[in-house]
């Protein structure tokens, strides 16, 4: 059984992130593109959601036995394969881990850009995510 304390923690955070995300990513890319400020805000926030909705998938997996993974990305492949969430959530959600890596570890300079279509249209990706684990378990 899935522990609801640790369930109901990991959502407010990430909804705390996606409120901080909305209120900084700015209207225009150009305005983004133009503001360090909120670069690092949005940057930082991304990583964290990101990393919480990780954070959610390892223990939804383990309690429910729901196989074993071997990397990050197998959380959210074992999340599909036992229908938690859908196979093209699972994929949005791996390119979200591989965004957050890149952020994380600074792979390449980031294009500020996808930086700012990710703050305004991929983010539903991640309440998506959110409304599926708690539909289930909550």
């Amino acid at each position: 059984m899935v522990d609801r304390r640790l369930l109901t923690e990991k959502v407010d955070s990430v909804q705390r992130s996606l409120k901080r995300i909305n209120a900084f990513r700015g209207e225009s890319v150009e305005r983004f593109s133009e503001d360090a400020v909120s670069q690092d805000v949005v940057l930082f926030h991304l990583m964290q959601a990101i990393q919480a909705c990780i954070d959610l998938a390892s223990p939804v997996n383990s309690d429910e036995a729901l196989g074993l993974a071997g990397s990050t990305h197998d959380f959210f492949y074992l999340l599909a394969d036992n229908g938690v969430i859908t196979r093209q959530l699972c994929e949005r959600m791996i390119l979200a881990v591989g965004f957050r890596n890149l952020v994380a570890h600074e792979y390449t300079k980031l294009d500020l850009e996808k930086v700012f279509y990710i703050a305004h249209h991929a983010i539903g990706d991640i309440e998506e995510y959110l409304r599926s684990i708690a539909q289930r378990y909550a």
